[in-house]
């Protein structure tokens, strides 16, 4: 029986407006959520964690990866400008060529599941078209996403980018708080859904995701 895999994205802006803090909160996470995953037998076996950048443009930080092999986690840099499309086009090729090489490797992947995290509006007009080529049902994988905004990120937006919920940071903590919030759900997320799927009766792949987030408003969904 091919060993079932639950990956995961991580998608963060790095525009020039994450600059200081907000950056250095994310590099400071970012160890810590992969030293938790790989730490846990039963989570490092399940789970895949990938990160990918965007800023004027998109970029795979980290390829998807069994966390055991990871020696080194990528810095974030702020710079450039806010391109939600491409994050999204960079993210569904990502996908493909990601759920293509684990069944080859023998593995039985499920939908993968993306945490997207903004401080500001996007800058290219087009980028409803790109995620629109993400979500769309005719592509097998498409993901789950949910999406955090704080700073100049707005509701409506972010229910747009969502597809299974939406958070906004609501002012009671600070940038530096509510990243280190979002990383912590995060890595809740990852390690409870891998845990909740091993011990399932059926054997199968459950998500678990926060339903509310301390710092955060959650934000009613678009459908597509």
């Amino acid at each position: 029986m091919s060993e079932q895999v639950l990956p995961f994205y991580l998608v963060c802006d790095e525009s020039y407006s994450m600059d200081g803090d907000p950056i250095r909160a994310i590099n400071q996470e970012l160890p810590t959520i992969y030293d938790e995953i790989a730490s846990n037998p039963v989570v490092a076996d399940k789970a895949r964690l990938g990160i990918i950048g965007f800023s004027s443009g998109a970029a795979v930080l980290l390829p998807l990866a069994d966390l055991n092999d990871i020696h080194s986690i990528p810095q974030l840099s702020a710079r450039g400008m806010t391109s939600y499309g491409a994050a999204f086009s960079l993210l569904r090729d990502t996908i493909e060529q990601d759920i293509k090489q684990l069944r080859q490797a023998g593995h039985a992947p499920y939908r993968p599941t993306v945490f997207f995290l903004t401080d500001g509006q996007p800058t290219d007009e087009g980028w409803h078209a790109h995620h629109q080529r993400l979500v769309d049902p005719g592509f097998g994988p498409h993901p789950h996403i949910l999406a955090f905004g704080f700073g100049d990120a707005q509701p409506a937006t972010l229910a747009q980018v969502a597809t299974f919920r939406a958070f906004v940071a609501n002012g009671d903590v600070s940038p530096t708080q509510a990243l280190r919030e979002f990383a912590k759900q995060l890595l809740n997320s990852v390690v409870q859904s891998a845990v909740a799927s091993s011990s399932s009766p059926d054997e199968q792949p459950r998500l678990v995701v926060p339903d509310q987030v301390a710092g955060y408003t959650v934000l009613p969904v678009d459908l597509v």
